[in-house]
C-alpha cells in the first residue's frame, strides 16, 4: 500500500510539473534578449525622438531592452539594407517612414524592395513637415517668403535632411508650385543642417513637426507653415502651406518594420505592445507634444498603407522632377 502511495504522488508531482514548462517557455519566448532598433537618421532629430520614446515603452511592456541605434546614409536607405540581411528572428527591427515609401520610386536601383522585403508590424504615427526659416529672415509668411525669393532669383537655398527624403521632396515640390528657385543642400539628419538655418548660410527648410517645432519655439527658427492639406489639428495657429501654395500637401508618417520571414508571433507581440502605447494615458500625453497623430493599425492594415502611399509619393516624385542615381 505504501509503495502504490509513494508510485502515485511521484506519478502526481510529474503531472503537475508538465503544464509548467509550455507555460514558462511560452512567457520567454520573445524577447528573451536585447532588441535593435535601427534607425536610417542620425541622433537629435524629430524620428530620432519618437524611435527612442517607442523603445523606452517596449523596453518596459516586453522585460528587454530596445536599443535605438543610428545607422545613417543614403537617407535611410544603408538602414533599410541592414536590417533586411539580418536574420528575421525579431531581434533586429526597422524604424522607418516616408523616407522608405518615397525611395521606391525616387532612386534608380536598391539592393532591397521595400514592400516585398520587410513584414509590416505597426504603424506609429501620422504628422505634416514644418516649414521654418531663419530668424533673420525679413519674412513671416509663406507669401511674405515666396515674394523674397522672387526678389533674389537663384540666390536662396533650402536644406534637408538628406537626397530623398520627405523633407528634400518638400523643398522640390515648393520649388514647382510656387515657380521660385531655391537651391537644395542635403545634410546628415535635419539636426546637421540647423546651424547653418539659424545662421543665415541656408534659407529654408522643411523639417518634421516633432524637432522643428521644438526649434521654432526655443526662437532659434520661424515657422512660417505646415505641410498638410488645412491647418494641422494639433496646432491650429500655424497657416497650412496650402493656405498660399495651392495644391501643396504631404503628410508623413512613422512605422515599424521587420525583415521578411519574421514569424507572425513576434509580428503580433510587438504590433500589441505598441498599440497599447497609445491607449496609455502618460505615454499619450507625451506623444501629443511631438505634433503628431497616433494611428493604431494591424499588420496587415500597415502593408496596405505603406502601398498606397508608395503610389502616392510616386507621383509626388514624378511631379517634382526628382531622380537619384
Amino acid at each position: 500500500m505504501e509503495m502504490a502511495r509513494n508510485q502515485f504522488l511521484r506519478l502526481a508531482a510529474v503531472a503537475t510539473a508538465i503544464p509548467a514548462v509550455p507555460r514558462v517557455a511560452r512567457a520567454q519566448t520573445y524577447p528573451v534578449r536585447s532588441v535593435r532598433l535601427v534607425l536610417g537618421f542620425a541622433a537629435g532629430g524629430g524620428t530620432d525622438t519618437v524611435a527612442r520614446m517607442i523603445g523606452e515603452w517596449l523596453s518596459r511592456q516586453l522585460g528587454q531592452q530596445f536599443v535605438v541605434e543610428n545607422r545613417t546614409g543614403m537617407s535611410g536607405n544603408l538602414a533599410n539594407e541592414a536590417v533586411m540581411k539580418s536574420p528575421p528572428d525579431g531581434y533586429t527591427l526597422l524604424f522607418t517612414g516616408t523616407n522608405s515609401t518615397i525611395g521606391a520610386s525616387l532612386y534608380k536601383k536598391l539592393p532591397f524592395d521595400f514592400q516585398r522585403d520587410f513584414v509590416p508590424i505597426a504603424f506609429v504615427m501620422r504628422f505634416p513637415n514644418i516649414m521654418v526659416v531663419p530668424p533673420a529672415l525679413p519674412v513671416k509668411s509663406v507669401k511674405e517668403f515666396i515674394d523674397y525669393a522672387r526678389n533674389y532669383p537663384g540666390k536662396l537655398s533650402f536644406a534637408s535632411s538628406g537626397h530623398g527624403t520627405s523633407l528634400h521632396l518638400c523643398g522640390e515640390m515648393f520649388n514647382r508650385l510656387a515657380k521660385i528657385e531655391m537651391l537644395h543642400v542635403p545634410y546628415r539628419g535635419s539636426a546637421a543642417a540647423y546651424p547653418d538655418l539659424i545662421s543665415g548660410r541656408v534659407h529654408a527648410m522643411f523639417d518634421n513637426v516633432t524637432s522643428g517645432l521644438e526649434m521654432s519655439r526655443s526662437g532659434n527658427v520661424r515657422a512660417l507653415g505646415v505641410t498638410s492639406a488645412a491647418r494641422w489639428d494639433p496646432l491650429p495657429d500655424l497657416p497650412a502651406i496650402a493656405e498660399t501654395v495651392a495644391g501643396f500637401e504631404a503628410l508623413v508618417w512613422y512605422g515599424i518594420v521587420a525583415p521578411k520571414g519574421t514569424s507572425p508571433g513576434v509580428v503580433l507581440t510587438l504590433n500589441r505592445a505598441i498599440n497599447a502605447a497609445f491607449d496609455d494615458p502618460a505615454f499619450s500625453t507625451r506623444f501629443a507634444e511631438t505634433g503628431g497623430l497616433p494611428i493604431q493599425m494591424t499588420p496587415p492594415q500597415l502593408g496596405k498603407f505603406i502601398n498606397d502611399d508608395t503610389e502616392r509619393w510616386r507621383k509626388v516624385v514624378e511631379f517634382a522632377g526628382a531622380s537619384v542615381e
